[in-house]
Parts: C-alpha cells; structure tokens; sequence
C-alpha cells in the first residue's frame, strides 16, 4: 500500500467526508508520478499517451514505477514529475488525470475540472505584510487536524529551514492571531514555505483560517522568544544528490507538453 492508496482507501469509505477527499488531492500533489509517453522526450517537451473515455480524455500516471511497467509492460517511455507540476501543465487543457488504471487500489479518474482545482489551489499564494508582533505565547485552541497537517506538510520541506515554531500572537491595535515563524530559511525558500503551509490550510479543510508566517535568523532575538513559548517543527535535512537530468526533475525547468 502506497500512501496514495491509503488516502484514496479513505476517501471512498467516506465518501461524504470533506477531509478524507482533500487528504488525498494532497497526496495526489506532494506524489512523484510517473507518466506514460509516447516517444521519448525531445528536449523539454513531453507527448504523453491519451487515453479517451465516455468521461473524457485523460493522461495516464503512476504512482510506482513498477505500476506503470504492470500496464505497459517493460520498455515502456515515461517521464517522473510531481503531482503538483503535472497539474500545473495540465491546467486548462481539459485533461485529466487516470491514475493507477487496473493496477492498483487507488485505480481512479481525476476529471478535468478536478485537475484544474488542484492545479488553482497550488498555484494562489498567501498575502504579504509587514507587521512584528508585540507579544508571543504558547499556541492555544488550533484543531488538531491543522497541527497534523503542518507536520505532514514540513516533513517534506527538506533544506528549506532549520525548523518552525508555532506561537500565539498579538499585534500592534490588539489584533490576535497564530503565527508559524520558521528559523534560518535557505535562501529563496520563503515562497515555497509560505505557500507550503497556505496548502496545510487548505487541504485540513481550513481554508477559511488564518495562520501568520514568518521568517528569522537564529540570531535574531526573536528567535529565542519563540524558542521559550512555540511548538516545535524540526525540518528534514538536504542531503546532495547529483544533478538531475530526465525531463521533470529540475523544478526550474518544468517540461512542456506537446
């Protein structure tokens, strides 16, 4: 059992639960997801392989590798991309996603509409402001599913901070409110951590919450208040691994779908 078949497992014994059916479009996003070709990749484009349904046209992914060898047999071209890139090409196109067809439990059409949702939900980004609050304290009253989701969430922000801190806040005017402040962030990771925890919002069923980010050197004072009152989010180390080279594997040069 991958951890797609587990969410989708979930999703369809509840098919009235909100939650199970967004833990599993996370899923779907954060999966690396292999995707069946045609010919092989010319450069950065890709011409995946169609597959046409009374529901519409969809591409064909895989959650393993070996998934996809089950259904085209071996030698067959396909391409590694992440959930959230392949809906992003997708977006618009009218395609659909069909993952894992008849080879796995979590056999399933993600219709167009759906695939455009995901690729809209990934793409929006959190609003800026520049405000420092006045006082810290412990996090109080945040649900449960949140603070699972965070940690979901961090756990695959590898390199991106040293850690997280959750606190409570109170700002300039008496406004309240939470605040996760990450320490030490690499450099140009802000985007991808705030956006990272807007998704943990989203996909817990909270889109309508709020929840502060923040960013601080650990030589920053602040850093050590935080440190006395918030709860702790350790992030997974960088280990280097060498370069990428297939399609799909550099985030800084998605492919192109032909």
């Amino acid at each position: 059992m991958t951890p797609l078949d587990t969410a989708h497992a979930a999703m369809e014994a509840a098919p009235d639960d909100d939650d199970a059916r967004l833990t599993f479009y996370d899923r779907v996003a954060a999966a690396e997801l292999y995707l069946l070709l045609t010919a092989e990749p010319e450069g950065d484009a890709l011409d995946p392989r169609l597959f046409e349904t009374s529901q519409g046209t969809f591409v064909l992914v895989f959650d393993r590798v070996e998934r996809l060898g089950d259904f085209a047999h071996d030698g067959a071209t396909y391409a590694a991309l992440s959930g959230r890139t392949l809906t992003a090409m997708l977006t618009g196109q009218g395609v659909g996603l069909a993952l894992n067809p008849g080879v796995a439990p979590s056999s399933f059409l993600m219709p167009p509409d759906a695939v455009d949702w995901l690729a809209g939900t990934l793409r929006d980004g959190p609003d800026e402001i520049d405000a420092r609050p006045t006082e810290i304290a412990a996090p109080t009253g945040l649900p449960e599913k949140l603070l699972g989701a965070l940690d979901a969430k961090l756990a695959t922000a590898t390199g991106l901070a040293r850690m997280a801190y959750l606190v409570a806040t109170t700002y300039e005017g008496g406004g309240r409110g939470h605040m996760l402040a990450f320490i030490d962030p690499a450099r140009g990771a802000n985007g991808a951590l705030a956006r990272a925890v807007r998704e943990a919002l989203v996909f817990s069923g909270l889109e309508a919450g709020t929840l502060d980010v923040a960013f601080f050197d650990a030589s920053d004072p602040m850093a050590a208040r935080l440190a006395r009152h918030g709860l702790r989010f350790d992030l997974p180390k960088f280990e280097p691994r060498a370069a990428p080279s297939a399609p799909g594997t550099d985030p800084d040069r998605p492919p192109k779908l032909r």
